[in-house]
Formats: C-alpha cells, structure tokens, sequence
C-alpha cells in the first residue's frame, strides 16, 4: 500500500510539471522583438562599451550614454523593460557580423549609415547627424583644419578620419595614430598632441567626462556628415519599422532632447536637430 502512494504522488508531481512546463516554457533567453516585457523574454542590443557619452560600461557594470539611452527607449517600446535589455559589446568590425549570426536584436554604436553597409544589414533612423570634428585645448588657437599643418594630429589605428585631414585639409600634419582614443586624450592633455579627430559626438562624450571638463573644446568644423543609424539584421523589415516609429515618439516626446543635453551637454555640444526618419544627409 505504501509502494502505491508514492507512485500517485510521483505521479501528481509529473502532471504538475507537464502543466507548468506548458503554462510557462519562456526560458527568458528569447531576443525576439515580439516577446516583450508580457512574455518574460529579453532582448540583446549591441553597443559600444567604450565610447563615454555614447555607450560606456561603467565600473559598477551599469551603462551610460546617448547610444544607451536611445537603445533603451526603443527596447521599452518594444515591449521591454530595463530589466530586460542585454547589453552586448559590439565592436565597429564585427557589427555586421554580430546581426548576421544572431548575437543581437539591433545595434545601437556610433553606426554611421552608407552604402556599403546598406549592402549587409538595414538601417532605422538616423537618429543623430554627427560630424567629424577636432578636439583641442580649450585655450588652443586651431580653428580650422588647415591650421594643423605642422602640428600633431592623433586618431585611431584605421580611422579614416586622420587620414581625411591629411588628404584634403592639412597634409603637412603630423600624424599619430594609437589603439585608442583614450591615448590621444593623454597625449592632448600633455601637450604632445595638439588635436584629436573623429565624431564630434565622440569627441563631445569624452569632453564631457568630469575629470576633462574646461580643458578641452570642440573646433565646430563641419568636415563630414555622419548618420548615425540602428542596425538591424538584413531583410527584417518589420522591426526597421517598429523602430522608426520609437524614434519618433522620442523626438516628439523631448526625450530626445533630454537624452542630447544629459551626455553631450558639459561639452557645449552644439548638436544637430533631431533628423527625420529615412533622411540621410550626404
């Protein structure tokens, strides 16, 4: 008799994990756009982890910046909550890459719409037109690119920015080129660097930065024109489209604004309007 009670209740307890199994199977991994905060599921968005004011990982693992904010305002009208979002380091090489496999929903990072990338994935937005600028002392007299010709001029390793000064503004620059930001602003703060160039919404980010604040100012050049874009995995259309419609709800909201004035506004960023949805300036 003892033998056929616990083989009932053995029994009982597979029904019961046979109905919550069915009631229940989200495991909560899904990225899907469509699950949203309802079903328990999250969603990975790809960003940059080094780019103070547009996306940075802080040292108490949380998140910062304009790409960060925008990112989580898309998320939340996708139907999902903060507690939702996955954060994915996507660096510029492997953005492409990174929707292709999978690894993330949509990609939030400094990700500047052209034809060639039009190629691989699709884009919503733009949601911000940035230039590429210079970042000098705030008491430098470079007001114009040609006034880097023999002075010292840092970027990155395989920008294209260095090398668009030097071909077309200022060939008798010196140029250096490092691993990473960050050195350029040491060397920029030494004195061994006399301008630095990339986005201004990057340079803007990194002025902003509380121990640089007074120390550093943007030049305002206007040397090219970047649409910043949320990349999308190629051919889902769908979510382009639920996107673009969060992006105009933040514009029309003023989160937009707020979003600019909180991460760039230290730096006196003087930002372009909010751009309209599919407009891309050349």
């Amino acid at each position: 008799m003892k033998l056929r009670k616990v083989t009932a209740a053995a029994a009982a307890a597979l029904v019961l994990s046979l109905t919550a199994t069915a009631c229940g199977g989200d495991d909560g991994d899904s990225d899907s756009a469509d699950s949203g905060s309802s079903g328990g599921g999250k969603i990975k968005i790809g960003i940059k982890y080094d780019q103070p004011g547009l996306g940075l990982k802080e040292p108490d693992g949380s998140f910062s910046g304009f790409d960060v904010d925008v990112a989580t305002y898309v998320a939340k009208e996708l139907g999902y909550n903060a507690d939702q979002i996955e954060f994915v380091e996507t660096k510029s090489a492997d953005r492409e890459n990174a929707l292709a496999r999978g690894d993330v929903k949509f990609i939030a990072a400094t990700y500047s719409i052209n034809d060639e990338r039009k190629e691989k994935v699709d884009f919503a937005g733009p949601y911000l037109l940035a230039h590429q600028d210079l970042l000098v002392k705030a008491d430098s007299d470079i007001t114009e690119a040609t006034d880097l010709n023999g002075k010292n001029l840092c970027s990155v390793t395989g920008s294209t920015s260095a090398q668009n000064v030097k071909d077309d503004f200022a060939p008798k620059a010196n140029l250096k080129t490092v691993s990473g930001y960050s050195e350029c602003i040491s060397g920029l703060q030494s004195g061994t660097v006399d301008a630095l160039t990339t986005d201004d919404s990057i340079l803007a980010g990194f002025a902003a930065q509380e121990q640089y604040k007074g120390k550093f100012k943007l030049a305002g050049l206007k040397l090219s024109n970047e649409n910043y874009g949320i990349g999308v995995k190629k051919g889902d259309t769908a979510t382009v489209d639920k996107i673009n419609k969060a992006l105009e709800k933040m514009v029309s909201d003023g989160a937009w604004d707020t979003a600019v004035k909180d991460n760039f506004g230290p730096a006196n960023y003087k930002n372009e309007p909010a751009p309209k949805i599919g407009v891309i300036v050349k």
